[in-house]
């Protein structure tokens, strides 16, 4: 297993995509009550070398070097890739040595506020902030910042970032009913994505537990009327992806990208074959052998089974 790289997996919504994890697991500046990954455990707001960046770099390179099937490669993971002051070395090294690669950042987009995190940023190929509320009461129920941290910044970081960067600006709004749907939280959501005029808008609700038991999913209308409200921004909502899985067929590989992946956040069956390319018959048998192991545990949801590393 590598340390800092994980998959490449099925995104739905970048394609075949490497992940990169460059900060411990649950460090991030909020703990939001919706993430799959669980509550922050280190909630920060201060950039550092979370992680060697040469490492970073070696295994990137190591890993790339005898030429992937991949469509992107993704700073993402278990906490905030923003917080890395080298995140901007290691986007360098990937557009310098292997620019058939495109590079997608996805962040929470609170620290965008700081010039040297937009610098950090500019050579990169996509980034997706979020944008969950603009509202004080909701912004602080969904998403418990650190300190310092308001909905004016986070406004002000995104619409900073949106002039001078030269790549795809994508915001993800992730729907929590009853908390950021009302007309007037919706309201300032859109004069804001206005003002920011990002190249496209995701709308995103539960999917797999979240880090609170209460969070729910908002259904399948109420996420469209959303979307026509939002309207004429360019709005979609996020749905399972649909591209033919790819694999190498190697078993090995296959146990190591799993655990790579339960390790980030809990996964259905479904959500393996999504992710991974493999058939469900393998999957089911890769996991009662890790279950048996005690490496994998189940946890049943009202929205399914899903598996964690134990």
């Amino acid at each position: 297993m590598n340390k800092y790289l994980f998959g490449p997996v099925n995104s739905r919504r970048l394609g075949r995509s490497l992940g990169v994890d460059i900060v411990p697991f649950k460090t991030c500046p909020l703990n939001c009550v919706y993430c799959e990954c669980g509550a922050t455990t280190r909630l920060t707001t201060e950039l550092s070398e979370y992680v060697p960046t040469e490492e970073v770099v070696a295994e990137l390179d190591d890993f790339l070097y005898a030429g992937i099937d991949l469509d992107v490669v993704t700073f993402s993971g278990g906490g905030e890739p923003t917080l890395h002051s080298g995140i901007g070395r290691m986007i360098s090294f990937l557009k310098e040595k292997y620019p058939e690669y495109r590079i997608a950042v996805l962040t929470n987009g609170v620290l965008l506020w700081k010039p040297e995190v937009r610098r950090s940023l500019e050579k990169a190929d996509i980034v997706m902030p979020s944008l969950d509320a603009v509202g004080e009461d909701a912004f602080r129920k969904i998403l418990r910042p650190a300190k310092g941290i308001t909905p004016g910044i986070v406004v002000e970081g995104i619409r900073e970032f949106r002039k001078e960067f030269k790549g795809s600006l994508v915001i993800e709004i992730f729907i929590l009913p009853g908390i950021n749907d009302s007309e007037e939280e919706l309201g300032r959501i859109k004069k804001a994505c206005l003002e920011i005029n990002p190249e496209k808008i995701q709308l995103n609700s539960l999917d797999r537990p979240g880090t609170e038991s209460w969070v729910v999913r908002a259904g399948e209308d109420r996420m469209i009327s959303i979307m026509e409200y939002l309207s004429p921004l360019n709005v979609e909502i996020i749905g399972k992806s649909v591209e033919k899985n790819r694999h190498d067929g190697n078993a090995v590989a296959a146990v190591d990208g799993i655990k790579a992946t339960l390790l980030r956040r809990p996964m259905t069956i479904e959500d393996l074959q999504e992710y991974t390319g493999y058939n469900s018959k393998d999957l089911v048998r890769i996991l009662e052998e890790l279950h048996d192991k005690k490496i994998v545990k189940v946890e049943n949801t009202p929205t399914g089974s899903f598996y964690r590393l134990a």
